[in-house]
């Protein structure tokens, strides 16, 4: 992944080139918060305040550090139901998934490639509360390159990271071994029919995937899949009108030591 400047990891907002299906090299910048369009200071992102009033189920005050975007909905009814342990918060971006996570008694590991975004997130952390930061650990590592430990946590989380087809399964494979036995993997992304609405994903088509293309790849021995599937939501596209997107929703239970696995 190249920036302005050789070696050198890019970060939110951070411009770089990209090729297009043309074959053409093309100046894009790098989405601001996991797949989101980069916004201006002020101005609320796409669909922002349909997620606070919408997607979480009613209206919700923004946290006391003020995170530019609030946690992601499928990760709040995930969290809320799990039993507290350890997470992994994969393209963390400016932290709201896991300071919500750390609200609720989680130990989160926080994982992003933009230093920009990891100090953006730790003073959020900080503003959120006493206790919260303590529970969150911050890391810069791009995880293609620096895996987690396998079996280490009881829920890792991926959403929007879109990747071409074999980096993204190798990547997901590599985010499923990191699951413990009972743990849940939770992976979301913009769902392919996104690209016949007027959302502008700025995420090429084999980037994009369907819950139940990566509920295919798990091993059904090892993993109980509890949701695969397309799941609508309002949003607002970038001429300002109403419409609805789909998000790709995986989650699946590695299943305990000991545990049958289904027979045929």
């Amino acid at each position: 992944m190249g920036g302005g400047q050789r070696g050198r990891r890019t970060g939110s907002g951070d411009r770089v080139r990209r090729r297009g299906p043309d074959g053409r090299r093309r100046d894009q910048r790098r989405p601001h918060r996991r797949g989101h369009p980069r916004r201006r200071r002020g101005v609320p992102g796409p669909g922002a305040d349909d997620v606070r009033a919408g997607r979480l189920g009613g209206a919700l005050p923004r946290p006391p550090g003020a995170v530019e975007w609030p946690p992601q909905p499928a990760a709040r009814r995930r969290g809320r139901r799990a039993h507290p342990g350890r997470a992994l918060d994969v393209g963390c971006g400016e932290g709201a998934d896991a300071i919500w996570l750390a609200e609720r008694g989680w130990r989160v590991t926080a994982a992003d490639i933009s230093t920009t975004a990891l100090e953006r997130a730790a003073a959020h952390a900080v503003a959120a509360g006493a206790g919260i930061a303590d529970r969150v650990t911050w890391t810069h590592a791009d995880l293609r390159d620096q895996p987690p430990a396998e079996g280490a946590y009881d829920l890792v989380s991926a959403q929007f990271m879109h990747l071409p087809g074999d980096a993204r399964r190798d990547l997901y494979a590599r985010l499923a071994a990191a699951v413990a036995p009972g743990g849940i993997l939770l992976i979301v992304g913009h769902h392919p029919s996104d690209l016949w609405t007027t959302a502008h994903r700025g995420v090429f088509p084999d980037a994009m995937f369907t819950g139940e293309e990566v509920a295919a790849e798990l091993d059904p021995t090892a993993w109980q899949v509890l949701t695969a599937e397309s799941r609508p939501r309002s949003a607002t596209d970038p001429h300002g009108r109403p419409i609805t997107v789909h998000d790709a929703v995986l989650v699946a239970r590695r299943r305990s030591l000991g545990t049958p696995a289904p027979t045929a």
